[in-house]
Formats: C-alpha cells, structure tokens, sequence
C-alpha cells in the first residue's frame, strides 16, 4: 500500500474515532440527563408511591408539652383570623414539626387511623396558632395548645376515618393545615396517605 493510500486511510480512521468520541460524549450527556430527571422525579412522587415518612426529628420530655386552651381542626372552607404576628424588630417564634407526611399504608374501609405528631417552638418568642383546619370531613385534629413558649411543645393527634366517605380501593391523602405566627413558616402543613382496601 502507498503512503498516499496509508495516510488517506489513516484519515478516515481518526475521522471515524472522532466521531465515535463524540456520540459517546453525547450518550453520557444524555444518560446524565434521564438519571437527573429521574433523580427529581422520583423526589416529587414518592410520598404518592408510599416511601418513608418525612420527618424532622427532634426529642422532648414530658415536662416541654405545653397544655393550655387547645385547638379543634375539623374541615372548614372560611377564612380565619388574622395571624398575629409579632412587630418584626423583635424576637420571634418558629414553627417544627416532627413529622409532615405519613403513608400509613393499606387502611379497611371503615377504618379509624391515629396518629401522633408533635409540633416545637425552636424561636425566642412565644408561637401563636391562630387557626388549624382539615382538607377533608373525614379528617380531625386536636392540638393540646394554642400557645407555645419557646421551647415548648404541643402535641397534635390526627384522626383519619376511612369510612367517612366511600374511599374504597383509592389512595387517599389528607391534610391539616396549622396557621401560626412565625414570620418564615407561618402555615405548616402535616399530611396522611392511606391506601383504602376495597372490602
């Protein structure tokens, strides 16, 4: 073979190598893509497909529950009070829950669920829930206080009754909104999924 002939091959060569280097570039530059949408994707959605529970964990005594003029949520559509939030140059509370979605998992349809959650006063100010309601009739809520010191705690008991409604064979999620005065959270919101058996 010529050199001529030789250099022309080895031309082509190199030719097809660049461009086996850049599809591969570009395969890795899309593989990349779908594992970061798949990444966030799954993110949204897993507390629709039943993962874990999202919680903030935090330990308290008996002595830091707070008990005081408690709160009755129930399912309600009007508009509350105003949230009485502090003058803003000054001390302030904030709002911690230690659970803010629970999948309870397969429920009978005319089930009752419990649960228990707490919710923490980490601020330097007095914390306000000024108003606490359900998305859902089938849903209650009792909150051992509507004012909690810094540091406190006040305990919440959700209530979820499957037989409410005719909910059988769905998935189900429902929630409690809390409405309170911590200028950077002031509606923090606790969620139960349920998956409602047909019989």
């Amino acid at each position: 073979m010529s050199t001529t002939a030789k250099e022309g091959r080895s031309r082509v060569l190199e030719r097809r190598r660049a461009e086996q280097r850049k599809n591969w570039v570009a395969y890795g530059a899309i593989a990349l893509g779908v594992v970061l949408v798949l990444g966030a994707a799954i993110s949204l959605i897993r507390p629709a497909l039943g993962g874990a529970s999202q919680a903030t964990s935090f330990e308290y005594m008996p002595a830091d529950v707070v008990r005081g003029e408690s709160i009755s949520a129930v399912h309600e559509m009007e508009a509350g009070p105003p949230i009485p939030f502090l003058p803003a140059s000054g001390p302030q509370p904030a709002l911690l829950a230690n659970q803010t979605f629970v999948d309870v998992g397969s429920v009978g349809p005319t089930e009752i669920v419990q649960l228990n959650f707490a919710i923490k006063n980490t601020g330097e100010a007095p914390l306000t829930i000024s108003r606490a309601y359900t998305t859902c009739g089938c849903t209650t809520a009792e909150i051992s206080a509507s004012i909690i010191p810094p540091g406190s705690v006040a305990e919440v008991t959700l209530v979820f009754d499957a037989g409410f409604h005719d909910t059988r064979g769905q998935v189900v999620r429902r929630g409690l909104i809390i409405e309170n005065n911590d200028p950077a959270h002031s509606v923090q919101e606790i969620w139960l999924q349920a998956a409602v058996r047909p019989n």
